[in-house]
């Protein structure tokens, strides 16, 4: 049996493995407050705290060395502002890799963790720190928890047939950070000029991968179906993973699909799919075509690119993507792109 590949496990995997090995729907106290558990696609978990909900996510660090806990900080922040939730409250696992660490490195992911959390009014309240054998650079592990009214959750399965997709931002966003503050004497190497490197480096800050001030927005604009954050597998995996959780299809109008054009030029030097590349910091949303103009209006006014990208379609309609006025399936990627640079790095 040949070994998995770099990256997080297939959603048809996930799911057998969710089936065979989590407890949901029994009698227990604790089953009976579980209001979303493990389901491919959804980006949090939710839980029935009496007059509200809590949400909860983790997600790890582990592409990134440069900025590692300003990533975890937000990566996870944003999983819990997509079911429309208020992040609050973090926790960090540090794995530091033996011989190779120094009390400056430390020093210097604490301040980068306390930095971010200032960004967003977020709080650090717990966590764990080692040095660990065996690892070639560090990992942050993060946990963030957060608060939302029962009546203004989202989830991801929440789309409907019929319904706009939009895209904050552009994509893939994470992607050219990562590249540029990973891989930037390669970039170079191979024809990427000095000064779309250094752009790419600053989008992790401008306009950041953070999408808590995008989902905001959006919910206060309208009533909003479903929100996703593209994370590992772009643009293209968060739309998969969109319809997967809400039973329908998707159509994507690849020509309306805002590329960063510091993603695409790092993406074309390395042989990437845009739509295949870590994405986080843009916001996949799903809304009724009737509320679609009011919330690229609230985005705009705060600050924040929004376009109309395409449409959820029955399931019966598959997953499309429309280039050049041809329809043709929407790209799986089994491992994000950004993986071919990193595995066995």
């Amino acid at each position: 049996m040949s070994p998995l590949p770099v990256g997080k496990l297939s959603g048809d995997t996930l799911q057998r493995l969710f089936a065979k090995y989590v407890r949901t729907g029994d009698a227990s106290a604790a089953s009976a407050r579980v209001v979303v558990g493990p389901r491919v696609g959804e980006d949090a978990a939710v839980l029935d705290m009496g007059d509200r909900y809590l949400v909860a996510t983790t997600d790890p660090i582990t592409f990134a060395t440069d900025a590692a806990g300003w990533y975890a900080l937000h990566v996870n922040a944003n999983d819990v502002a997509v079911r429309g939730a208020r992040p609050a409250w973090f926790l960090a696992t540090l794995l530091l890799p033996e011989g190779k660490t120094e009390p400056a490195r430390v020093e210097e992911l604490f301040a980068e963790i306390t930095e971010a959390c200032a960004a967003i009014d977020v709080v650090l309240v717990g966590g764990h720190t080692e040095v660990t054998a065996g690892l070639p650079r560090p990992l942050v592990i993060g946990a963030m928890l957060g608060e939302v009214a029962k009546d203004r959750l989202v989830t991801t399965g929440g789309a409907r047939p019929g319904d706009t997709l939009l895209l904050t931002k552009g994509v893939p966003l994470e992607g050219a950070a990562l590249i540029a503050r990973e891989r930037s004497e390669e970039a170079a190497r191979r024809g990427v000029p000095a000064d779309v490197i250094d752009r790419a480096r600053a989008l992790l800050r401008r306009p950041g991968i953070s999408v808590v001030p995008d989902a905001r927005a959006a919910t206060d604009a309208a009533r909003v179906h479903a929100m996703h954050d593209p994370t590992e597998g772009g643009l293209a995996t968060a739309c998969w993973e969109m319809a997967e959780a809400a039973e329908a299809g998707v159509r994507v109008e690849r020509e309306r699909v805002p590329l960063l054009p510091e993603g695409a030029r790092l993406c074309a030097a390395f042989g990437l799919d845009p739509l295949g590349t870590i994405a986080s910091g843009a916001l996949l949303i799903a809304v009724d075509p009737a509320d679609a103009a009011a919330v690229e209006a609230a985005c705009r006014q705060a600050g924040i690119a929004c376009a109309a990208i395409g449409a959820v379609t029955d399931r019966r309609e598959g997953m499309t993507l429309v280039e050049g006025g041809r329809a043709r399936p929407l790209p799986v990627f089994a491992q994000d792109e950004i993986s071919k640079l990193f595995a066995g790095s």
